[in-house]
């Protein structure tokens, strides 16, 4: 929402200064997110004139003046405009001056041998239009020595503020002047529309064709012709504050209908009666209808959206935009005003459907005054007369405003049980008064407060207690810590808090970076990931490729890690600890933690060591750091090969606490599904499920035992293996490390062999296998004998023979 000082003053009679406005706006709610000034970086540039301009000694194209300032002797100014000449006015710029056009300080200087003291400007170098063929040239009554800025009128700052959906009021300049006016910051203008005496009926009747149950779809919907009009340009002073709002001036009866929308917050709607056929009908559309819009597109319509009809079809979207074939233009000698009351969430689910956003739709879908849409009407045909001339009609009705008021009982006591403050009743009377509430006293302590029409967000006794709030001031509310308990607080955080906490720790230790991705994902990205049922789908969604819950964390962390790699950051490690949707029940919606690793793997290219690529098994370890972090017993975790369609089968696995405790995966994704996130891989990616991990021990069986360091030497043997090709390593690894628990302190794989001298079918692998002793050192024989329970283990576990 946007306004400009001087239209804040039409409706607000105030004496404080821009930055007390801005302040206070903020203070009681109505954020101000930017401020525009050009005075302020125009303040430097002054009126002069040029009393001498001779050519440049050196230059064709230069010439030298001698510029009277008014602050003393004339200075020496080289300019290369084509327009400069003796007699003329324009803008000066001392040395020191900040130039906006050009980002530059404007600073003494040599031109070709000779000196320039200064800067005569083009209104491009001004920031005031895209004109840099001259400088500017102004009439001769302009003040010699007068700041530019003051005696052109741009010293009216723009005001864009930021409206929370449950202020609509605040979306005309009026609303923002009464919100003003109520914080003490001036006095409210308050003018009475007086209503316009027709001259005739109006010869275009309006039905509302609703059955019952759709009434609410347009309460009420009024209609007026002026015959005799002559369109054309609007007034200067509309023309100007439509444009210092960012909106383009067409024609005098639009420009009306804008100017009301953002001054009354009331958006009307003007068509051309000439280009009407017959009565008009409001109903709803029907499918296969469309309507060619005022922004020159074609809209397909269907049953749920409400239109304005003629003879010929849809002639206006219903609260978001009018139609081309009956818009007004320069020709336009007879017009109908409209003015109306639509259901907001019909005109908000419209709009979305159809991805029109209006100024009208705007307000519209968040709740018009219904009590204004008769005086709306009548204050823009006194406009179209003023501006256009013309005999107005009768107004023709259809429907009826809701009149209901909504009635409040409030006790004062709530205020401070609510807000912690303490307010006279006769404080927060005044206050809300002043705000358009009626109150009227039941008892010492209760009131029964009327709620203004223009506030369809004031429902109860809270909301009451907010307005009151917010215009004596958040600040002013006191704070009051919560009484302290005896004694160690109790743990507040949940089993999965903890461990989302934790998660979030680990793998930014791995080296990882947060990602904060969408819950939602496309239909083809969820059915890629093992999603996509029906009941996942949102009904209303916000965009087409964000239609379905993510049934996995990972479409979107590839996704944010392709993005960065397509603006030049190839190398992505990034993680996110989210929730994902199984299904629509409340079992479906499950905690994981899943990270992706893309490019180079640990420090990426550095001189220390090789570059390469990260892979299924960076993933394993960003796995098993988060498993260790979490305190989950890695014993009985089982690692079997292979995991989900969207995984790589031949470079994934599965975790798993047996077969039917599947705890996560981890691998390089499947190019088929990175295709379709339209991501380049290698990727390698995990993610765990950390609702399915094991819940650790309410009360621990086992202390965790003292550490144990031996004075004596470990040994290492070695031992190479045949096993069947598809054996597993880990069976292997197992198998020998059950041979002497007292002894073996640990067993890793070292090689992996298959070919010359290995059996078809069969494969070699080398395992490294530390001794710890405990008590002696350990003799040729023991050792010996450990060796052949190992070989024994592996013989009867695994089907392993000793290669030799």
């Amino acid at each position: 929402m946007k306004f400009t000082l001087s239209w804040l003053k039409e409706h607000l009679d105030t004496s404080a200064s821009l930055s007390e406005i801005v302040e206070t706006l903020t203070r009681i709610g109505l954020e101000v997110e930017y401020v525009h000034d050009p005075a302020a970086q125009l303040k430097d540039f002054t009126i002069a004139r040029v009393v001498e301009a001779k050519p440049h000694p050196n230059a064709d194209r230069l010439r030298v003046c001698m510029v009277d300032t008014g602050s003393g002797a004339p200075v020496q100014v080289v300019c290369g405009a084509p327009n400069a000449r003796t007699g003329m006015k324009s803008v000066f710029s001392a040395p020191g001056t900040y130039i906006p056009g050009k980002k530059i300080t404007l600073g003494k200087g040599v031109i070709r041998g000779v000196e320039s003291l200064g800067m005569l400007c083009s209104s491009a170098e001004l920031e005031l239009s895209n004109d840099h063929e001259g400088i500017i040239d102004l009439p001769e009554d302009a003040p010699v020595g007068a700041v530019y800025a003051q005696w052109a009128g741009l010293d009216d700052p723009i005001i864009e503020i930021n409206l929370t959906p449950n202020r609509p009021d605040a979306a005309g300049v009026y609303g923002v002047a009464r919100d003003l006016a109520a914080a003490e910051l001036g006095v409210l203008k308050t003018k009475d529309i007086l209503p316009v005496e027709g001259k005739f009926p109006c010869p275009i009747g309006v039905t509302l064709d609703f059955n019952g149950e759709d009434k609410h779809l347009a309460p009420f919907f009024g209609l007026r012709l002026v015959r005799g009009v002559k369109n054309g340009p609007s007034p200067a002073w509309l023309q100007a504050r439509l444009r210092e709002i960012g909106l383009r001036p067409i024609n005098a009866l639009v420009d009306i209908t804008n100017f009301l929308t953002f001054d009354r917050a009331r958006p009307l709607h003007v068509f051309d009666a000439k280009k009407v056929k017959g009565d008009l009908v409001v109903r709803r559309a029907k499918r296969g209808e469309t309507l060619l819009a005022l922004d020159g597109r074609t809209y397909e319509l269907d049953e749920s959206m409400v239109v304005i009809c003629d003879d010929n079809g849809p002639e206006s979207l219903a609260g978001v935009m009018g139609g081309e074939a009956s818009g007004c233009d320069d020709s336009t000698t007879d017009v109908l005003i409209e003015t109306a009351l639509w259901d907001p969430m019909n005109i908000a689910h419209t709009g979305r459907k159809l991805g029109i956003v209006t100024d009208a739709r705007y307000r519209f879908e968040r709740g018009v005054d219904p009590a204004f849409a008769l005086a709306g009407i009548e204050l823009a045909t006194q406009l179209v007369l003023e501006f256009c001339g013309g005999e107005p009609s009768e107004l023709t009705l259809a429907g009826a405003v809701p009149r209901e008021p909504r009635v409040i009982g409030f006790p004062w006591s709530e205020i401070n049980r609510l807000a912690g403050i303490d307010v006279e009743p006769a404080r927060a009377t005044v206050i809300l008064q002043r705000l358009g509430f009626t109150v009227a006293k039941c008892g010492d302590d209760d009131a029964r407060i009327t709620v203004p029409s223009w506030r369809p967000d004031i429902e109860g006794k809270a909301d009451i207690v907010e307005e009151v709030v917010r215009m004596i001031g958040v600040d002013n509310v006191p704070s009051t810590p919560l009484p302290r308990t005896d004694g160690v607080a109790s743990p507040v955080l949940t089993m999965m808090q903890k461990r989302a906490r934790n998660a979030r720790r680990a793998l930014a230790g791995q080296g990882l970076v947060e990602a904060v991705t969408w819950s939602f994902v496309s239909k083809e990205r969820a059915e890629a990931f093992g999603g996509g049922k029906p009941s996942l789908a949102l009904a209303n969604p916000i965009a087409a490729d964000l239609s379905d819950m993510r049934p996995s964390l990972l479409p979107g962390l590839v996704a944010a890690a392709g993005r960065n790699a397509a603006r030049g950051l190839g190398d992505q490690n990034l993680f996110e600890v989210g929730q994902i949707f199984f299904d629509a029940a409340e079992t479906g919606q499950r905690l994981a933690a899943a990270g992706v690793r893309r490019g180079l793997a640990g420090a990426g290219r550095h001189w220390s060591a090789p570059a390469r690529e990260a892979g299924a098994f960076d993933a394993k370890a960003d796995a098993m750091a988060l498993l260790h972090s979490l305190g989950v017993a890695a014993g009985g975790l089982q690692i079997v090969s292979g995991g989900p369609a969207w995984f790589h089968p031949g470079r994934s696995a599965t975790l798993q606490f047996g077969p039917k405790t599947i705890v996560g995966h981890f691998g390089e994704l499947h190019p088929r599904a990175l295709k379709i996130i339209d991501v380049e891989g290698p990727v390698a990616a995990f993610e765990l499920i950390l609702d399915a991990l094991p819940a650790p021990k309410a009360k621990p069986t086992k202390i965790k035992p003292k550490l144990d360091i031996s004075d004596l030497q470990p040994v290492s043997r070695d031992f190479a293996f045949i096993v069947d090709r598809a054996s597993p390593a880990g069976d292997l690894v197992k198998a020998a490390q059950g041979a002497d628990r007292t002894l073996i302190a640990d067993v890793a794989v070292f090689d992996l062999y298959e070919g010359k001298g290995v059996p078809e079918g069969k494969k070699s692998i080398g395992l490294a296998v530390t001794l710890q002793p405990r008590e002696k050192t350990l003799t040729d024989a023991e050792i010996e004998a450990v060796a052949q329970k190992i070989v024994a283990e592996a013989e009867k576990k695994c089907g392993a023979t000793l290669r030799g």
